[in-house]
């Protein structure tokens, strides 16, 4: 049940930044489970995905926004759409750089945007771990001529470095609210997304190029077989023949592939054995298509 006592505390933290800066790594550090996928592909994250974590009487709503970027297609303008609307409402932003690659143009900009936020805006810089202290000083440096930014932590979200001190700080900033989630629940995704979100993961871990952003994973039944088996039935949409042939690979390969280190990780979220049956078919332009972007909960 959500606690309304008005001594609790809670708030939302938007987390923005460039593509691949880190922000599902980091979400997932600070809840302390996955809520939010990773790979190494822009657009990773197309849904402002938001993970719970409760501590005592403090609760944290982490939004893990789309990478901010320029609007290519429907898609990508909802994305977007989404991005501004998250920042408007959020009770602090966080901004998260990438210390390998330094501040670049997009930072700017995102920083730009930031400066009239009506709250708190904190600054992680992500990646430390990969560099030594003289260019951790420099990224420091380059963070705080950003202009915005009321304190700067330097993290490691894939080691967990500096992630507890940036958790503990965030705790600080939220106002005194009735829980938003129940203390139990660690992300507001439904479960049919989040199981087709663990299946998009792995393709976008072996595949390149434009199959990546073309494909889309819809899970569209889940059966328990028995109590120690579960069966996910799910289709992969992508847009062009050539793309389903990649996906599905010389001799059925690619998908056989996918669909091992797809079964490991629902394995490990539902802790039961799994069959996973998984299809790959084409719908030439989806990603334009506003009534599939609604029927995916895309929101405008």
């Amino acid at each position: 049940m959500v606690n309304f006592d008005s001594k609790t505390r809670a708030g939302f933290v938007a987390l923005a930044g460039r593509p691949n800066v880190g922000k599902s790594t980091l979400v997932n550090a600070i809840v302390g489970r996955k809520v939010a996928i990773v790979s190494d592909k822009p657009q990773t994250t197309r849904r402002a995905i938001r993970g719970v974590v409760t501590r005592d009487d403090t609760q944290l709503v982490m939004t893990d926004l789309p990478g901010v970027q320029r609007p290519l297609d429907n898609l990508t303008e909802r994305m977007q759409r989404r991005v501004e609307r998250e920042l408007a409402e959020t009770d602090v932003a966080l901004m998260v750089l990438n210390a390998e690659q330094g501040v670049g143009p997009g930072d700017r900009w995102i920083a730009n945007v930031l400066k009239s936020a009506p709250c708190p805006v904190i600054i992680a810089i992500n990646k430390v771990d990969r560099l030594d202290r003289p260019h951790i000083v420099e990224a420091l440096q380059a963070a705080a001529e950003l202009g915005v930014g009321d304190d700067i932590f330097p993290i490691s979200a894939r080691k967990g470095t500096g992630v507890d001190a940036l958790a503990e700080h965030l705790f600080s900033l939220v106002p005194e609210s009735p829980f938003l989630f129940d203390p139990a629940e660690s992300s507001d995704l439904s479960p049919y997304v989040h199981l087709a979100e663990l299946i998009r993961e792995q393709i976008l871990r072996r595949t390149f190029k434009e199959v990546p952003h073309a494909v889309e994973v819809v899970v569209e039944e889940v059966d328990t077989a028995r109590e120690d088996l579960t069966v996910v039935h799910a289709k992969a949409w992508v847009e062009t023949e050539s793309q389903k042939g990649i996906l599905v690979g010389a001799g059925g390969k690619m998908i056989r592939a996918i669909g091992t280190g797809a079964r490991k990780e629902l394995e490990r979220e539902l802790g039961t054995k799994v069959h996973l049956d998984l299809i790959v078919r084409v719908r030439r332009g989806w990603r334009a298509d506003e009534n599939l972007l609604d029927r995916l909960g895309f929101d405008v």
